[in-house]
């Protein structure tokens, strides 16, 4: 009898699998841990999913299907530059306190398969950042901001956002803090970050 996969089991799945990996991580994590969670045996899990790649690359496509619209909506849309930085801040740093494990994920896939972010990039909604630079542009002609690259500006943005995540363990073993002090002091970024970058554009 020819067996048929399941919406709402492949869902018990994903929502499993995420709880492990944040948890455990990509190399921490096992297939048996996952199918427990999901309340399920291995084999099925297998069925769904042939390998624990398979499975977090499964994961990692839900959340980025979730996160990106977001990103590129900010950063298309028509709000101030000061703005705009504070709402990509804002929403990138509330995004991946859910999602932790997504930035070392990245990281470490581009090493392993340089071919990784073709498949991220052909995502519809994979942010564009043109009307950001236009604006950054428009505002350095203006006068109302220093002189700056707007690509060199993004990749500060995203650096500033991104680091904490994936140096988490470095960081709270400089700084002396536990997992709840770390995620108040992500929680106080949110706004760190934006001014740190709006006062150092400023004129």
């Amino acid at each position: 009898m020819t067996k048929h996969k399941d919406n709402q089991t492949e869902e018990k799945i994903l929502i499993a699998a995420q709880q492990v990996f944040q948890a455990k991580g990509m190399d921490g994590a096992r297939m048996q841990e996952i199918a427990d969670e999901a309340s399920i045996n291995k084999a099925m899990l297998h069925y769904y999913y042939r390998s624990k790649q398979l499975l977090f690359e499964a994961v990692f496509n839900k959340a980025f299907a979730l996160l990106a619209p977001q990103l590129n909506a900010i950063l298309n849309d028509d709000s101030p530059l000061e703005q705009k930085i504070r709402s990509f801040t804002h929403n990138y740093i509330s995004f991946m306190m859910k999602y932790p494990y997504l930035p070392g994920f990245i990281i470490q896939e581009l090493h392993r398969n340089p071919k990784f972010i073709e498949s991220i990039k052909n995502n519809v909604a994979f942010p564009n950042i043109s009307k950001f630079k236009t604006q950054v542009e428009e505002e350095v002609e203006k006068g109302t901001i220093i002189s700056v690259n707007a690509e060199q500006l993004f990749i500060n943005i995203l650096s500033l956002n991104v680091f904490p995540f994936v140096a988490s363990p470095l960081i709270k073993a400089f700084t002396n803090v536990d997992d709840k002090a770390y995620k108040a002091m992500l929680e106080a970024r949110k706004t760190a970050v934006s001014d740190f970058i709006i006062n150092a554009i400023k004129k």
